[in-house]
């Protein structure tokens, strides 16, 4: 039987830093779109279904149910691209582009994949404007979010950004 050797991030005692929540891109059908400035809603919930054995009515038993996906929301500053609103308009239409979505998570200089998580057919359904304020000097940042039908983790491909 071949030796096992566990990595040093496995090991006890080893310190690995976790990853910078500001290194990251996000990819629309393997194109970078937009200056991201905030991702939120990654996650996934497995329903909880609880019941009773007939005769045991002091045991509540659980079982996993439906799965359901949160839905991801990008902010992004305003720039003359109209590609993301031509993607919300095309659903306002009725004529849903469904697309692959990627949250591509980078080391801490910034220049390499370490982590990426696919959203499977993802869409927009809703979108924020950016709040505008003659009194501010803040970037317009505006508000999409998408529906998807899953969400995959997989290992970054080690290539540069």
């Amino acid at each position: 039987m071949p030796e096992v050797t566990a990595t040093p991030a496995a090991q006890p005692g080893n310190w690995v830093d976790p990853f910078r929540a500001y290194n990251f891109k996000l990819l629309v059908n393997n194109v970078t779109e937009g200056h991201f400035t905030e991702v939120t809603g990654l996650g996934v919930q497995v329903e909880r279904i609880s019941y009773r054995e007939a005769g045991n009515n002091a045991i509540v038993r659980a079982v996993p149910g439906r799965v359901t996906y949160a839905s991801v929301t990008p902010r992004y500053g305003l720039t003359v691209s109209t590609e993301l609103w031509d993607w919300l308009m095309s659903a306002v239409e009725g004529r849903v582009s469904r697309r692959n979505v990627s949250v591509v998570m980078l080391d801490s200089a910034g220049s390499t994949e370490v982590l990426r998580w696919n959203l499977i057919n993802a869409w927009p359904h809703e979108w924020y404007g950016a709040p505008l304020d003659a009194m501010s000097r803040e970037l317009a940042i505006e508000t999409l979010v998408l529906a998807h039908e899953g969400l995959l983790r997989e290992a970054g491909n080690g290539s540069g950004a």
